[in-house]
């Protein structure tokens, strides 16, 4: 432990790439009770489907069992993207800053999904007042400017959380989020642009072409941070650091929609076990995400045409979190009820 307290502004890439060789793997003891007790509950093997799976993944990650899903929060981190200032988005970049102010007066549909899962709610602003540099003529963020967004976002896992769930709000962050898709995973922006706010028409065809040119000019940039930095967003780099330090932390992350799982994927281009304490909450309708779900591996909980961001997505997987958690601790063994025929029936 440092002697001096955390100061994200000490934040740089270098240092961000060796807290990779400090990743924890699972709690293997907690994984393998999970499974040892899902065997005797009063079910056939398997008839509970993914809640199963869940189950077992939560106590692997939280390193204990039973598991359980008391404490989440949803972490929402909000920016500007100076690449909005090309019409690539329906509303202007004011809108951001707009809707952090409804966040906290409670009349977003996050803060409504938080109430009904007692969710703990965050919301992180970063420079709204500023935002990042139009990534067609330059990089977006220094590779300072990243690394503190990054150390910001590690700041929203403390301890004593039981899941996280990560979401972003930030006009333009779907052309970010593409651009850097692109960048990472190859292909044209044909392959990864989407309707974001509810573009069409003309304005998507000018959204489609920035998100080109600011791949041309940045798909050399360097590593999958470098990357980042050049074409993403402060809120996607808030992102990245808090699937970093929840990792270190062992606390499970649920990852919200399109926007927030090419934030993640940085980390999986660098280590392919980076996101193992992750699931993806739903498939988003932006096109690019059920590429990206593939190319990652990750299986999404539910596909409800949902496409909102702020979290919306991965706050309703608490439902499911909570159910996979109560019918694994709380269901009686086959010995408990007396019931014949253990693991069959």
């Amino acid at each position: 432990m440092t002697e001096k307290p955390f100061d994200p502004n000490d934040a740089s890439l270098e240092e961000m790439r060796k807290l990779f060789r400090e990743f924890p793997g699972p709690d293997l003891e907690a994984g393998t009770q999970a499974i040892e007790r899902e065997v005797r509950l009063t079910k056939p093997r398997g008839s509970l489907g993914r809640l199963e799976e869940l189950a077992g993944w939560l106590s692997a990650w939280q390193g204990r069992h039973p598991p359980r899903v008391e404490h989440p929060r949803t972490a929402v981190f909000a920016g500007n993207h100076g690449v909005a200032a090309r019409g690539v988005s329906a509303f202007p970049a004011s809108v951001t800053e707009q809707m952090v102010a409804n966040f906290v007066k409670g009349g977003a549909a996050v803060n409504q999904l938080c109430q009904t899962f007692d969710a703990d709610l965050r919301v992180y602003e970063l420079a709204l007042e500023q935002g990042t540099k139009d990534f067609t003529v330059e990089a977006a963020m220094d590779e300072g400017e990243c690394a503190r967004a990054m150390a910001y976002g590690m700041m929203s896992v403390e301890p004593g959380l039981d899941v996280l769930c990560l979401g972003e709000m930030g006009i333009g962050n779907t052309t970010s989020a593409a651009a850097l898709a692109c960048a990472l995973f190859g292909g044209e922006a044909e392959d990864w642009v989407g309707a974001g706010t509810g573009v069409s028409g003309t304005v998507l065809e000018t959204k489609t072409r920035v998100i080109a040119e600011g791949v041309a000019k940045h798909r050399q940039a360097g590593d999958p941070l470098q990357l980042l930095a050049a074409l993403g967003g402060l809120e996607l780099a808030a992102i990245a650091g808090a699937v970093i330090a929840a990792r270190l932390a062992r606390t499970p992350v649920v990852l919200d929609g399109f926007a927030c799982t090419v934030a993640a994927s940085v980390l999986w281009m660098i280590d392919r076990r980076a996101l193992d304490h992750c699931i993806v909450a739903h498939r988003s309708v932006e096109p690019g995400h059920t590429k990206l779900l593939a190319l990652i591996g990750k299986e999404p909980l539910f596909d409800l045409g949902m496409r909102l961001g702020e979290g919306s997505g991965a706050t309703l997987a608490l439902g499911v979190l909570k159910a996979a958690a109560a019918c694994h601790a709380g269901m009686a063994t086959f010995a408990e009820a007396g019931v014949s025929g253990e693991g069959g029936h």
